[in-house]
């Protein structure tokens, strides 16, 4: 009951912020502007940049990069706004910016930027945070060594716990997520893992080797970074250790860089089924590029409506004979195309979950398929009465439509959950199937299905 409420709070304050900064800003409360700045969470003036104009933002920014807050900001911001916003800074200035940011973070902002003018920022950073950000570039981004943080909390298993303590409380300031203490043996090879809580309830003489747990969990640099979220969401950790072909441990990926992953790729897909590409920032890019992105999208529909158009032309002679044919062909092809979206988002979301194995296609398109009937039935013998009643002409219309539901609803259900494992079995992103390709595709299918079954049992 609390929570409605809460959200509405939310809302509420990031629009008294906006509104208090636009007002600043119009009065040029420069001072004003700084304290506000100081009092808010970068967070929260990240998510309210997004609904300020170009030159607001421009102006709020110069005030913000005099703080330091400047560097968490930056960690918040949207990658569209923040490209907007390095223009014209220098690269003295954004060098500085960066090696105030978390390693993992200073590597996706300058991974953002064109390549010349990372290039030249990092020229201006010291020797050993270019070369922390330089190795963390060298991965692929959607990778587990792409997210992942060099800042981790690692001991050598023949300390004891006493001396494990005295460097816990020495380095903790530095490192990220010191709940979990990694052991490691040789040239950083991972060797086992011990918790904060466990180093403390163990007597101080004890080597850690003798109390880690060597049952460690891993991902290596190259794993996809929708594996590394299943994983720690699988397993409820609040860290997971990256290691490297050798075993040795070069960074972890935390839950917060999960929570971020498990959000792009759920818009990501929704995106793809939406049929406006993949990129999370549309609206915020300029009119040519939102046109270009949702074009070949586009394009599938428009190519199955003229493919709808040549069937029905084509069935022309029944149709004229049969005039009440036409007044069905919207919700026939209306029902399929919406059962075969139900099918398809439920088998890429399950897929994405992994509660869909590709081990057990034919169990998933049964089910799904014994949906399409049992829908098919009620939504048919419902549509069917319906035109029985409306129609006396001919007597069998009722039936024909009826009967035609049932198919087209069978149908779409079959193909709206064959077409993601299909396209999962050959390693294609399922999240395309979905959207104008599934909808149009069965949009052709149910309105051939639809005359075809007329033609056949009315004898046109």
């Amino acid at each position: 009951m609390e929570k409605t409420p809460r959200r509405e709070m939310i809302g509420l304050e990031g629009k008294v912020l906006r509104d208090t900064l636009r007002r600043l800003h119009r009065r040029n409360a420069v001072e004003n502007i700084r304290k506000l700045i100081m009092k808010t969470h970068p967070a929260d003036l990240a998510y309210v940049f997004r609904s300020l104009s170009f030159v607001e933002q421009k102006d709020i920014f110069e005030i913000l990069a005099q703080t330091d807050k400047v560097a968490d900001f930056f960690s918040e911001l949207d990658e569209q706004i923040m490209l907007d916003l390095v223009e014209g800074l220098t690269p003295q200035f954004m060098a500085n910016v960066v090696t105030e940011m978390a390693y993992d973070d200073a590597a996706d902002l300058l991974e953002a930027l064109p390549m010349d003018v990372a290039m030249e920022i990092r020229t201006h950073m010291e020797v050993k945070d270019r070369y922390e950000v330089e190795e963390l570039l060298k991965y692929d981004p959607d990778t587990a060594g792409g997210i992942m943080s060099p800042d981790f909390m690692y001991l050598d298993e023949d300390l004891t716990v006493e001396d494990a303590i005295a460097k816990v409380q020495k380095r903790s300031e530095e490192k990220e997520m010191v709940f979990y203490l990694y052991i490691t043996h040789g040239e950083g090879q991972l060797a086992g893992v011990l918790s904060l809580r466990e180093l403390l309830l163990h007597p101080m003489h004890r080597k850690l080797k003798n109390i880690m747990n060597t049952n460690v969990i891993t991902v290596a640099t190259d794993t996809p970074q929708d594996e590394v979220a299943h994983i720690v969401s699988q397993y409820n950790m609040l860290a997971v250790p990256v290691v490297d072909a050798a075993f040795n441990m070069v960074g972890i990926v935390t839950v917060d860089d999960v929570i971020d992953v498990l959000r792009e790729e759920a818009n990501e897909d929704f995106m793809q089924m939406a049929g406006a590409g993949r990129d999370q920032e549309i609206l915020l890019k300029p009119l040519y590029k939102k046109i270009l992105i949702r074009a070949p999208w586009l394009l599938a529909s428009w190519l199955g409506g003229i493919g709808s158009m040549y069937i029905i032309n084509s069935f022309q002679d029944a149709l004229s004979k049969v005039l009440a044919l036409a007044s069905f062909i919207p919700i026939i092809t209306g029902m399929g195309g919406n059962i075969a979206t139900q099918s398809s988002t439920i088998i890429v979301r399950g897929l994405a979950t992994g509660r869909v194995n590709l081990q057990q296609v034919f169990q998933v398109v049964v089910k799904e398929t014994c949906v399409g009937v049992a829908l098919g039935t009620f939504f048919g013998l419902l549509l069917g009465t319906i035109a029985f009643f409306s129609y006396a002409d001919p007597v069998h219309l009722g039936f024909v439509v009826g009967f035609s539901v049932f198919v087209v609803m069978t149908m779409a259900a079959t193909v709206g959950t064959l077409v993601p494992l299909l396209l999962k079995r050959l390693n294609i992103d399922a999240a395309v199937a979905t959207g104008p390709f599934i909808t149009t595709s069965v949009d052709v299918l149910g309105v051939g299905l639809f005359f075809f079954v007329a033609k056949t049992m009315l004898n046109l």
